[in-house]
């Protein structure tokens, strides 16, 4: 993998001549890696471009060593990208590799977390039954939640962090316990 500013340096000019005096034919024969605002390139396809040769197309079939962003392995794990993050930043997955300030992780590493996700006693949380009295959810009988349930009904196009904070100041509690009512009252009613 490659930047613009290795590229411009190969080529022996500065970046700011390379970006307004080859770039542009560059970007319409050579597409970047990742969907992202770091562009980063083939290396292969980089090096033909600047010696006048044919540029080699990527290989279309997926491979274990490939690097894939965050959007990318969201896709794999059918998660946010900010959850991939999360998940390296908490141990779930590996910590990825940095490459010009994108971090990638390998097709290999993504799958493995797919195909293998956490169990009890791996991460998976409480051990299998209950114990002590059970609610269908946190917030169950709390006053509060039919409060949130009007509120919905009332205001359905009003953003939920917005009718939060009007509900933590008229009654109390935060703005997180609000919105997480809201979320509740928003589920008793869909189901």
């Amino acid at each position: 993998m490659i930047n613009e500013r290795d590229i411009a340096q190969q080529a022996g000019v500065p970046l700011a001549t390379w970006r307004r005096r080859d770039a542009p034919g560059f970007r319409q024969r050579v597409r970047p890696l990742f969907d992202s605002r770091v562009l980063i390139y083939d290396q292969a396809q980089a090096h033909a471009f600047l010696n006048g040769q044919p540029i080699p197309p990527l290989p279309t079939e997926p491979h274990p060593d490939d690097l894939l962003n965050d959007e990318e392995a969201a896709a794999l794990l059918g998660v946010t990208p900010s959850t991939v993050r999360a998940y390296a930043s908490q141990n779930y997955l590996p910590r990825g590799t940095t490459v010009y300030s994108l971090r990638l992780w390998t097709r290999k590493d993504i799958e493995t977390r797919r195909d293998t996700p956490p169990r009890q006693g791996q991460g998976g949380g409480r051990p299998l039954g209950t114990s002590g009295p059970h609610k269908a959810h946190a917030y169950e009988g709390d006053p509060r939640l039919r409060i949130a349930a009007e509120a919905l009904t009332t205001s359905p196009d009003t953003p939920r962090t917005h009718l939060a904070a009007a509900l933590a100041e008229q009654h109390g509690s935060s703005t997180r316990t609000w919105e997480r009512l809201l979320a509740q009252a928003a589920r008793t009613s869909a189901e």
